[in-house]
């Protein structure tokens, strides 16, 4: 088994070496596995966007357990999540604090489990869960004292990877409004050129039909493009800095 200070050391290369967020999950779902001995089946969960979500299991059974709770809205994992407490299941037969949960963990053959708040700045961002399927008690204190250290460096290694991803999807929704830009401009322009009008009224014609349509104005934008040129929009942004209204006037919430 490898020990927890090499499970420590290899969750700090991992954080600056894994080559993909995926792979980093992945792979600390493994080492937390292998934090208690003998080895348990893992599953790390965050609430991500409102939601609790699994973002990475050692095995497919964990996910499945964690499923479970997310669909009854009950267990050990999310009320560690919730209350930034551990939870310790001790004999998943004879633990009733949670019924419908119960069934479901049963029935996938759980017998204990161990589930460890992850805290940012004394938040609670997520649960680890070490889910055990050999025996009742199977786990130690040491077992319990290695698991909460372990968590403890994980909720630091999990804070940094969704702040990834938030920056991520960031730029990814910046880059499509970029992009709506683009096409809004374009769209424009073929308008000021039809109608022999300035900016201003042919920014209000594009909304003014995005509005009685009750369409989004880039996919406004996008026909009228298509229909009075021949082609569709091109992707590439070309703003024009001299035109005023073009900052004043980007894609806004149709209303």
């Amino acid at each position: 088994m490898e020990t927890q200070p090499d499970a420590l050391d290899s969750l700090h290369t991992l954080l600056l070496t894994a080559p993909k967020i995926e792979d980093f999950l992945s792979e600390l779902a493994e080492l937390a596995a292998k934090v208690v001995d003998p080895p348990a089946s893992c599953g790390v969960t965050t609430h991500y966007d409102g939601k609790p979500r699994t973002v990475a299991t050692s095995d497919e059974r964990a996910a499945l357990i964690d499923e479970q709770q997310y669909g009854d809205d009950e267990g050990p994992c999310l009320h560690s999540m919730r209350t930034g407490q551990l939870v310790e299941v001790g004999d998943q037969t004879t633990d009733y604090r949670w019924p419908e949960y119960r069934k479901g963990a049963l029935d996938l053959g759980l017998k204990c489990s161990l589930s460890f708040p992850l805290l940012a700045d004394g938040d609670s961002i997520g649960a680890m869960n070490l889910y055990g399927y050999d025996r009742p008690h199977a786990f130690s204190a040491i077992d319990r004292q290695r698991g909460a250290t372990f968590a403890a460096q994980a909720s630091t290694a999990l804070t940094l990877a969704i702040r990834f991803v938030k920056q991520s999807e960031l730029a990814e929704q910046l880059q499509q409004a970029l992009k709506s830009r683009s096409i809004i401009d374009q769209a424009m322009g073929v308008l000021m050129g039809q109608q022999r009008c300035d900016a201003e009224t042919a920014f209000a014609l594009l909304r003014a039909h995005s509005q009685n349509n009750n369409r989004k104005l880039r996919d406004v934008a996008a026909d009228i493009i298509t229909r009075l040129t021949g082609h569709p929009p091109t992707s590439s942004r070309s703003l024009d800095t001299t035109n005023p209204s073009l900052s004043e006037h980007g894609e806004q919430p149709d209303t």
